[in-house]
């Protein structure tokens, strides 16, 4: 896929979830620009292979890939609570028991890394240590708004890794944690005056393209902690703070999108399953019947958003 020397992602990371939670345009990189792999060697090469076996990610393969999330996910709560003391939660109307549930949430966070790591360990295999990070949550507000988007990737992660997992062991591990996950994202969506449960389903998304989310956050990684895997370019809406059903979604650098060859916009909710809408014009229009956080991704098909398809994305929009 790629070479395997570890490539900053930071200004095209930061702009994915910048476009959740802010207005600011920020420019689309080409397809290509940010490469951003994690991988080892070894695991460079047992992806070699599976490439031209025509096989998934192994067992061991999602192990490393789910670290790698739970130490970006404990990072950010341990780096938020050392910045922000309680009192500027106690300033957003949160109350002690509140803050303590939201600190619970980091803790447990940690919890994950640490069973994850033992369970890499026993297979005779060396974890994937932590990178660094840059968060940009510059007050309180911001890091609840970014948790709630971490939590709906954390849980369409573990969805979207079931279906390659062929030990039993390994599954049930993954359960254990995804459900945990879903109780984290539905305590900071009612924290944050959201509906608890948006939506009957959640919706399952791929391992590159949870990577470009998480890249997002890396600024840096150690080359033990490459995996192999390629982000998308970022996908930047610039009107996503105030986005609904019927709403027409601005993406920036349009000339971008049309030489890339983007014609539709691919909306994944868990409801209501994938939907598309052309993009017209620099913008496509927002389909009804979504909820909760969606994953929107720039495609060169209207009935397909797998990776082949995909020219840059995913992009979280927050419903309701």
């Amino acid at each position: 896929m790629i070479g395997f020397r570890f490539l900053t992602c930071t200004v095209a990371g930061l702009a994915i979830f910048a476009s959740v939670i802010s207005a600011h345009p920020v420019a689309l990189p080409r397809p290509n620009a940010f490469p951003c792999p994690l991988g080892s060697e070894e695991l460079h090469r047992r992806h070699s292979k599976r490439q031209e076996g025509g096989s998934g990610l192994s067992d061991l393969d999602i192990l490393q890939f789910a670290l790698t999330l739970e130490h970006l996910e404990a990072a950010f709560y341990k780096e938020g609570f050392a910045k922000f003391p309680a009192s500027d939660f106690e300033a957003l109307g949160f109350s002690a028991e509140t803050i303590a549930g939201l600190q619970a949430v980091g803790e447990t966070e940690a919890i994950h890394v640490t069973q994850l790591m033992a369970a890499i360990t026993a297979q005779g295999v060396t974890p994937v240590p932590p990178c660094t990070y840059n968060f940009n949550t510059p007050d309180a507000a911001t890091m609840v708004a970014t948790a709630k988007v971490l939590e709906a990737v954390g849980v369409s992660a573990y969805l979207g890794a079931a279906p390659l997992v062929t030990g039993k062991a390994v599954l049930s591990a993954a359960a254990s944690i995804v459900t945990v996950e879903s109780r984290h994202q539905t305590f900071i969506r009612t924290i944050a005056g959201d509906s608890p449960v948006p939506q009957a389903f959640d919706v399952a998304v791929g391992a590159r393209q949870i990577f470009t989310l998480a890249a997002a956050f890396i600024t840096e990684c150690p080359p033990e902690a490459n995996l192999n895997i390629q982000a998308f370019p970022s996908l930047v809406i610039t009107n996503a703070a105030t986005t609904k059903a019927g709403s027409i979604l601005t993406l920036a650098q349009q000339d971008a999108i049309t030489a890339d060859g983007a014609t539709f916009c691919a909306f994944a909710s868990g409801a209501s399953g994938i939907q598309f809408a052309p993009v017209e014009n620099g913008g496509c229009t927002v389909p009804s019947g979504m909820a909760g956080e969606v994953f929107v991704t720039l495609t060169n098909d209207g009935a397909s958003n797998a990776d082949e398809n995909v020219i840059a994305g995913p992009a979280v929009i927050t419903l309701s």
